[in-house]
């Protein structure tokens, strides 16, 4: 169950994360309310993880997986640019994630 929340709380985090690029700085109504409510209920999800999963551990899948899923939606949603370099980081971050659940996630 624990797992199930995080990957919500990502999601959430996610969703929040793009709202905010449609904001254009809060200046646009709903997709402001939309990133505030992403981030609501993403944090809220966060909370109820910890309950279950080690901090650090929970914390650190949230942030990575969240920041590689913002990238990759960035860069084939959002025309942003694509690089060696970019898509290198994202890997790097995605095996950090592995490695710290090897690490003792149980």
């Amino acid at each position: 169950m624990g797992y199930g929340l995080l990957a919500a709380a990502i999601a959430a985090e996610v969703a929040g994360t793009t709202a905010m690029k449609y904001s254009e700085g809060f200046s646009r109504l709903w997709p402001s309310l939309g990133a505030v409510a992403g981030y609501l209920v993403a944090f809220a999800l966060l909370a109820q993880t910890l309950k279950v999963i080690q901090v650090g551990t929970a914390y650190a899948i949230w942030a990575g997986v969240g920041t590689a899923a913002v990238a990759a939606i960035g860069m084939f949603f959002l025309g942003e640019s694509t690089g060696l370099a970019k898509l290198a980081g994202i890997a790097f971050v995605i095996i950090g994630v592995v490695l710290l659940n090897l690490g003792g996630a149980h």
